[in-house]
């Protein structure tokens, strides 16, 4: 049988890989020593014309079906991990058959869980790992998704102003029906409580976790927090016809929490309203933002840059303009100077708008230790001489001048 692969596009880089080559035995000419999360198959980082791409050796027909899953859930607007590529036909120089492959982009700028905690996440953090969990699943639950193995270890997280958002990358046992049960969304919530206590306990043996973090504290949490987003994201509310303000408060909320409502239910009974969202999706401050800068980033740092243009449109006067136009002045600069200012030999390593992100938080406590408030790129120039150098970085693998991979993980 000859190598057969099934591409999203035109891209001869992918025939390039040694695929006779069991994927265990590729060695540093492809894989970029980067992070990776616990897997059940053989998985590599690789570098190909300057892409980073994850390879998976998997069965034919499940890497057909992740595949098509990973594609229809991108589709769709998920968080997940773009799907590539399936290799099929693989065989050694002797014959023996190898197994299929799924290729995927590599998400930049994410990071395994075990990795977060072996660079110094310490316990108090595991609640912001949970609600970026809790989003992913809500998520894709109100696409009618169902996970089946919901764990910390078949996500990806970034890190997003301060919290962090969550990337499905295994969606192996997942399914996608035209809506989905309670016993399905149920059943998904209790896999993940099982699974996330476990890996918890995984990680205190291994000593990246403080032993006295209580394990079931933070399943609880996730089952709580679980529950209190959907119930806000989906839940029918009822009040007196009188009180219509009461939509705008139920969308405000949303808005709050990153998400909108494309479709709302709204039954008027005498003197009663009922009203139950329909269509939900998230997203909705980088989506603001995006129209209004360009800038593609996750949804809590879209929140704090919006917030960091409406400062920037209060101090110079600007409410009579356009917001495009002010963004745009905000963009040329604010923001793209101040990202400018990074060293030259950390940039590939630092995800602009954490980045920017961070400097607003330092600014703040340089401006409340000095009693007035310090200029945005004082407090970034001081950002990177003081706190830069002991920053963890946002890749877990360095590339030498010619754009190779160099000394890994720090």
């Amino acid at each position: 049988m000859a190598l057969h692969v099934v591409a999203t596009r035109s891209d001869g880089s992918v025939f390039t890989l040694p695929w006779s080559t069991p994927l265990a035995e590729w060695d540093e000419r492809y894989v970029v020593p980067a992070a990776r999360g616990l897997s059940r198959h053989v998985v590599r980082i690789v570098r190909v014309d300057q892409q980073m791409l994850a390879v998976k050796e998997t069965d034919e027909r499940i890497a057909f079906r992740e595949y098509r899953l990973l594609r229809e859930l991108q589709r769709l607007g998920q968080p997940v991990v773009v799907a590539r590529a399936v290799v099929t036909g693989r065989r050694t120089e002797d014959g023996t058959e190898l197994p299929a492959a799924l290729v995927t982009d590599h998400l930049h700028y994410s990071l395994p869980y075990r990795t977060l905690f072996q660079h110094g996440m310490q316990g108090e953090q595991l609640p912001l790992l949970v609600d970026a969990l809790v989003v992913l699943l809500v998520r894709l639950h109100l696409a009618a998704f169902h996970w089946g193995d919901v764990s910390l270890s078949n996500a990806l997280f970034r890190r997003d102003a301060g919290g962090f958002a969550a990337f499905l990358v295994d969606a192996e046992t997942g399914e996608l029906h035209p809506t989905l049960s309670e016993q399905m969304r149920e059943h998904d919530v209790a896999v993940g409580l099982e699974n996330v206590f476990a890996e918890l306990l995984d990680l205190q043996a291994a000593g990246d976790l403080d032993p006295d973090v209580a394990a079931h504290d933070v399943v609880e949490l996730l089952s709580e927090r679980y529950r209190a987003l959907w119930q806000e994201v989906t839940a029918a509310e009822e009040f007196d016809a009188a009180e219509w303000w009461r939509v705008e408060e139920r969308l405000g909320r949303l808005n709050d929490l990153g998400f909108d409502v494309d479709e709302l239910d709204v039954r008027a009974d005498g003197e009663r309203v009922r009203i139950t969202p329909k269509a939900v999706e998230a997203g909705h401050h980088r989506r603001e933002l995006r129209e209004l800068t360009g800038l593609n980033v996750e949804d809590e740092q879209a929140r704090k840059l919006l917030n960091d243009l409406a400062a920037f449109t209060a101090a110079h006067d600007l409410g009579a303009l356009d917001r495009a136009t002010v963004a745009r002045r905000w963009l040329t600069t604010v923001y793209t100077p101040l990202v400018g200012l990074v060293p030259a030999e950390r940039s590939a390593e630092v995800n602009p708008p954490e980045y920017f992100h961070e400097v607003m938080e330092h600014r703040w406590r340089l401006s409340e230790q000095a009693g007035y408030e310090v200029d945005i790129f004082g407090a970034a120039t001081d950002f990177i001489e003081h706190v830069l150098p002991n920053r963890p970085p946002d890749v877990q693998w360095r590339t030498d001048a010619t754009g190779g991979p160099g000394t890994g993980s720090p």
